[in-house]
């Protein structure tokens, strides 16, 4: 284990070096610009497992702690001028503080009753910021950039570098959960939550602990978004396209693994982006639709499910 370890943050290590290097090399700023919504949906995927694939409770609310996250960077950079750093930290915070009010509120919710409480935590929360004329209302807000700070030359390439920090921190959490108590007690719980509970593992703590983790994670994504756009609204901000988006990358990579989001966000963001400049974005959502009915009917365990299927049966069914 303590090996994998040393592979993992030397992986870590590496990737944000690439990255660094990439904003010091790369002058075009399309890789950047694609990069980052590649980048920014790797955290999504992941935080969005932690909940609903450890354990099990399938989230459609991920567009509501994004557009929580976007908003609160809209509000502190109106409000105090507040720098990115600040923006993410405190996204973080609303976003950890929703998820346990949000585990509080659907204690007794199981299955299809949490999805749909999720979705019209959504509607509500897009609702009340429709009516929040500060921060722009239904007509939305333009942002102005500040002066990028070096090595950086251009503001979204620090975007980019933030976002691939993000990455690394979220995929660490999550495998962190995975490999540890919180991770077997999640996983009790996605089996069979009355019977884990009746054995000692405790379901309240597990679940608040999911909820507030996702949540901080999937709202300090959300946070960069404003400054990457110069602009936000609330019908972009709450698009229920990152719901489902998210929850396609997540069923695709494998929600079994920490590796199966970030690998589904891979495959399906990069082919999104590649769509977009070569054929039109309103393609995405048919290419999506079709990806994901292949690899439900194909591989349900998703590409790191069917990775492990293919190795045990050349092992001669040695796990």
């Amino acid at each position: 284990m303590k090996r994998y370890g040393i592979f993992f943050w030397s992986g870590a290590a590496l990737f944000l070096a690439a990255c660094l290097l990439m904003t010091q090399v790369v002058t075009n700023q399309y890789p950047f610009f694609a990069a980052y919504v590649i980048l920014q949906f790797m955290v999504l995927a992941v935080a969005w497992s932690i909940l609903g694939g450890y354990a099990g409770y399938v989230n459609f609310g991920t567009s509501a702690f994004f557009g929580i996250g976007v908003y609160t960077a809209v509000f502190l950079v109106k409000a105090f001028g507040a720098p990115l750093a600040v923006q993410i930290a405190a996204a973080a915070a609303i976003g950890a503080l929703m998820g346990f009010a949000l585990g509080l509120l659907t204690l007794r919710m199981q299955g299809i009753f949490f999805s749909i409480a999720t979705i019209a935590l959504t509607i509500v929360i897009e609702t009340t910021i429709t009516n929040w004329r500060y921060v722009g209302g239904a007509a939305g807000i333009q942002l102005q950039r500040p002066m990028v700070m070096e090595p950086f030359n251009h503001y979204v390439q620090m975007l980019f570098f933030v976002q691939a920090l993000l990455v690394v921190l979220a995929i660490a959490i999550s495998r962190y959960i995975h490999n540890s108590w919180i991770g077997r007690g999640l996983q009790a719980l996605r089996d069979d939550e009355l019977a884990a509970e009746c054995t000692g593992v405790p379901t309240l703590r597990l679940k608040l602990t999911a909820c507030v983790v996702s949540g901080a994670l999937m709202c300090a994504a959300g946070a960069p978004a404003a400054m990457y756009l110069q602009y936000a609204d609330p019908s972009s901000a709450f698009n229920l396209n990152y719901s489902v988006s998210v929850l396609a990358m997540s069923l695709i990579g494998g929600t079994a693994h920490w590796a199966g989001p970030v690998v589904g966000a891979i495959l399906l963001g990069t082919t999104q982006q590649l769509l977009t400049v070569t054929i039109s974005s309103e393609v995405n959502v048919l290419v999506l639709g079709v990806m994901l009915v292949v690899f439900v009917v194909a591989a349900p365990e998703g590409i790191i499910g069917l990775v492990r299927r293919v190795r045990r049966n050349r092992s001669g069914g040695k796990p």
